[in-house]
């Protein structure tokens, strides 16, 4: 029994080492991760702070070789305050003649700013389906935290880079989402 009791948690873990790591990367900013804790998202805090610099925040996008799709972002930067709001956009097509089921993952560098850096409407984490030919355009919301201008450690950081990496979902018999690596 002891032995079926660990095979039963072994394999249970397994399953949930996934989601749980996802949520201790988005609640801590561990590894880069963008915060997504929405106590932040209080009209207060969306206030762009006064006598503070501009960062600079460049977008990436990175698509796996097992998916067809072209995904660039639409600007190649924006200049934004701490707490200041913006919205930057990216494009995807597909550019097989199937239709393809895509998800995106991020992260943010340098990674100590991840704490700082919070996404209030994003795409990623979801699936995004395009159909043959299909080109969309992905919104991205978001500020960086007006903490981030006391920060001595951020005294440093003047340029952000957000970067997506789009994958192909693939799903096992059962209809579940099976991750598929780079």
């Amino acid at each position: 029994m002891y032995t079926t009791a660990v095979l039963i948690f072994g394999v249970g873990f397994t399953y949930a080492s996934v989601p749980l790591y996802r949520m201790f990367c988005q609640s801590t900013g561990f590894s880069g991760t963008p915060m997504t804790n929405n106590s932040k998202f209080s009209p207060d805090r969306l206030v762009p702070t006064q006598n503070s610099r501009r960062i600079r925040v460049t977008f990436n996008a990175d698509t796996s070789r097992a998916l067809q799709w072209s995904f660039v972002p639409q600007q190649l930067d924006v200049r934004v305050l701490p707490g200041e709001t913006a919205l930057a956009f990216y494009t995807a097509k597909n550019k097989s003649n199937q239709d393809i089921i895509g998800m995106a993952t991020y992260n943010v560098t340098p990674s100590k700013v991840a704490p700082y850096f919070n996404k209030i409407q994003c795409f990623c984490f979801e699936e995004q389906k395009l159909e043959a030919g299909e080109e969309i355009d992905m919104p991205v919301f978001f500020f960086i935290d007006p903490e981030f201008s006391d920060d001595p450690l951020m005294k440093d950081v003047d340029t952000i880079t957000l970067s997506y990496t789009f994958f192909k979902a693939r799903y096992d018999d059962n209809g579940v989402l099976v991750p598929i690596p780079a």
